[in-house]
């Protein structure tokens, strides 16, 4: 087949341990999946049903790669999130058969241009300016689940050069990683290659040009990523 133009190649993730990677076909979010990050965010933490919003393809930012500072914001902030990475697609997928779906886990930072996504939102407009930007997902490498099993628990925090700003564990989770799949997947048919960020604890602040974000699960790579 022959293209008026290229598009370049195909955005992809690190694998743990190999020179393998990770092709990226999707990238879904979820929000407010920790208690006290809504109660920042001013909303109620009951569990009602999990919503979702995406993010491009191409926003992956790896493990290490400096962070454009975003226009049109001056409120920028990090979001630490455990990701998962899709390995076997499927629709209405069963809470039973949840983890057969997925192929690892990584680190990510859902970085948000706050300012566009509350005046979004007290608009009742989409996040896509907040969420959807360029260079707004980074991500560490994969860790396969052949290899490091399933993460249900852990510590996950982020330092802003140097100094703690979000901390609390993987159980924490208001939804947890089965049931955020099993939801997904009644909304949309998952693919391998899909990765989805999980959500954030609370503590998210802006960050500004010049410091060094440091990301951290218990048993995957530390993320850094600089803001220039």
């Amino acid at each position: 087949m022959n293209y008026v133009f290229e598009l370049g190649e195909r955005p992809s993730v690190a694998i743990h341990n190999s020179e393998d990677r990770y092709p990226v076909r999707r990238i879904y979010c979820v929000g407010r999946n920790y208690a006290e990050h809504a109660r920042e965010m001013g909303k109620d933490p009951d569990r009602d049903p999990p919503f979702f919003f995406q993010k491009p393809a191409d926003a992956v930012v790896p493990n290490g790669a400096d962070v454009p500072y975003p226009p049109r914001t001056e409120n920028y902030h990090h979001e630490i999130e455990l990701v998962i990475a899709i390995g076997n697609g499927g629709s209405n997928i069963s809470l039973e058969q949840a983890e057969d779906h997925i192929y690892g886990y990584a680190i990510g930072n859902d970085l948000t241009r706050r300012d566009l996504q509350l005046d979004a939102r007290a608009q009742g407009r989409p996040w896509d300016t907040g969420k959807g930007f360029d260079h707004s997902a980074a991500i560490g490498a994969i860790y396969p689940v052949s290899e490091n099993g399933h993460i249900r628990e852990g510590e996950i925090w982020i330092k802003v050069d140097g100094q703690i700003k979000q901390q609390a564990d993987i159980r924490d989770l208001i939804w947890d990683v089965p049931e955020i799949v099993v939801e997904l997947s009644t909304l949309f048919e998952l693919q391998p290659g899909d990765l989805i960020y999980t959500g954030t604890p609370a503590g998210v602040a802006a960050v500004e040009r010049g410091q060094t974000m440091e990301g951290y699960i218990a048993g995957l790579e530390t993320l850094t990523n600089k803001v220039v």
